[in-house]
């Protein structure tokens, strides 16, 4: 069984990619979830999309934000494409 993923992904480095959520996206297809290492992220161009932890409140992508595993969360759309920059730790 093949997941369809709401992001095309670059890899820059061993582990290091670029993501980028198209303006198109359905709000439905960024769903909560967790992942399997902690994770550094940071948009690459300003933007208005927003990250949220469970039980927090949104925040804007435009500073580094960390994820450790385990922790679910999720990318709330906003205008435009997004495109961030993920450091798989």
């Amino acid at each position: 069984m093949s997941i369809i993923l709401p992001f095309i992904e670059a890899k820059l480095a061993e582990k290091t990619f670029i993501r980028i959520f198209s303006q198109d996206i359905l709000e439905e297809d960024l769903k909560w979830h967790w992942d399997e290492e902690d994770r550094i992220i940071e948009a690459v161009e300003e933007t208005d999309w927003q990250f949220q932890f469970d039980n927090c409140l949104p925040t804007t992508i435009n500073t580094q934000i960390r994820i450790p595993k385990g922790i679910i969360h999720r990318i709330i759309k906003g205008t435009g494409e997004l495109k961030i920059k993920v450091l798989k730790l």
